[in-house]
């Protein structure tokens, strides 16, 4: 899946989008940290968290080889007719991300004719970390009480107060790793540049035209949905 560094800079790009205003996205705070959401309770990055909740439910597909969250089932659920709170569109977010990115992957190895098996996983797992740390990312969202309160009334599951400490810290250790360890040029083992090229570029188009849809009131269920 696509790192927290991956998912900040996106979110980075978006606060930083000519387009920002007019999504009406209110508490941008809450929105970015809605965007790492659903992995807290996967039991991999908050290691600590006080509980674990199964992949198939935190992200609507089962962790198989390289799954493709189910963002449009999500967006069904908890967005369409609705006043989604900022923290729910950045998990939305969140899966339209993780989807197009495992999605691109799973078509370019189908592509190049590599084997799916675990070493493949780790290879594209690597590339992954490497392409992370090649992003210049500086936002730690703020823990306060309204991102409590969001947390807290997040309508999938909530997210205990402990909990949001506990990743605020992890993605604060996040943003500050990228900016000790950075990697200039990333030399990838199973990936390439410009896959990471087109695909950031296509999951910042796809987080846009979300986000406008859902500002626009008009029907978003098309993205992210699993491939048959």
């Amino acid at each position: 899946m696509p790192s927290w560094n991956i998912h900040i800079a996106h979110v980075e790009r978006l606060l930083e989008s000519p387009q920002w205003a007019s999504w009406g996205v209110a508490d941008a705070n809450a929105f970015a940290f809605g965007n790492v959401v659903p992995d807290i309770y996967v039991g991999y990055m908050v290691k600590d968290a006080t509980r674990k909740i199964e992949y198939a439910e935190t992200h609507l597909s089962e962790a198989h080889f390289i799954p493709t969250p189910d963002a449009s089932s999500f967006y069904t659920r908890y967005v369409a007719g609705s006043e989604p709170t900022e923290l729910t569109l950045g998990a939305w977010c969140h899966l339209l991300c993780d989807h197009y990115y495992n999605l691109r992957t799973i078509e370019y190895i189908e592509r190049v004719g590599v084997v799916p098996c675990e070493q493949t996983r780790i290879r594209k797992q690597g590339d992954f970390d490497l392409f992370g740390r090649s992003l210049e990312i500086s936002l730690v969202p703020v823990v306060d009480a309204g991102l409590e309160a969001q947390c807290a009334a997040f309508p999938q599951y909530p997210v205990d107060a402990p909990d949001v400490c506990a990743t605020d810290a992890v993605i604060a250790a996040i943003v500050d790793n990228n900016a000790q360890n950075h990697v200039s040029s990333p030399s990838y083992s199973l990936l390439t540049k410009e896959f990471f090229d087109e695909t950031s570029a296509e999951v910042d188009r796809v987080l846009r035209e979300a986000l406008t849809l859902h500002a626009a009131g008009r029907d978003a269920s098309h993205l992210g949905r699993p491939r048959a």
